[in-house]
């Protein structure tokens, strides 16, 4: 009988290291699958962080800026229309300035859209206008080699004036990319074209 208890006992040292390997089994499945959750949740927060850092990218490369004057255009003592010139960096990406005139036949609105306020008065959309300044091709998109002179229409109601010491402000939007912001103040002393410094 001492015999047989004594080979139960190396019988079951047997099946405790049996139970032991399928649990050390078990918990290497386990950390194996929770080691592919983790990197799968990393792969995918990589993802869409490299996807942000693109969109960044892009609506950097998509600036408008202002090259040269900013020049008044008066009738009498108010400003009629405002000009300048607007391009895009040399690395950036082009911007579409068709007008709405262009877009008659599709009924699309304008792409860039300008807004006009002062101290009294908003308004989200003015009328405006391009001239091609340097040809680079017949399109409406400003390129980096191109250059358009853009024309912004004064509001003709009888409550929007801008004279002799006013300030106002003109927001473009291009479609992507930042907004560019012109705020400038009419001098005292004015003549047909007033140089907005």
């Amino acid at each position: 009988m001492e015999q047989f208890n004594s080979n139960a006992r190396k019988t079951e040292k047997g099946i405790t290291g049996l139970e032991t390997a399928i649990i050390l089994i078990a918990f290497v499945i386990v950390a194996s699958v929770f080691a592919y959750v983790v990197l799968s949740a990393g792969l995918f927060s990589s993802q869409k962080a490299k996807e942000a850092v693109n969109s960044g990218l892009q609506s950097t490369m998509a600036t408008v800026e202002i090259r040269g004057n900013i020049v008044a255009h008066m009738v009498g003592a108010e400003v009629q229309d405002i000009s300048f010139c607007v391009g895009v960096p040399a690395a950036g990406s082009p911007v579409d300035f068709t007008p709405a005139s262009a877009n008659a036949t599709d009924n699309r609105t304008q792409l860039v859209v300008v807004s006009y306020s002062d101290a009294q008065n908003y308004l989200p959309s003015v009328n405006w206008s391009i001239e091609r300044l340097s040809w680079g091709n017949d399109d409406y998109l400003l390129d980096p080699n191109e250059l358009f002179q853009m024309t912004i229409y004064m509001p003709s109601s009888g409550n929007i004036s801008i004279g002799a010491y006013d300030s106002f402000s003109l927001e473009i939007k291009p479609p992507d990319g930042p907004v560019l912001t012109v705020e400038r103040t009419i001098p005292s002393r004015i003549s047909q074209y007033v140089n907005l410094h």
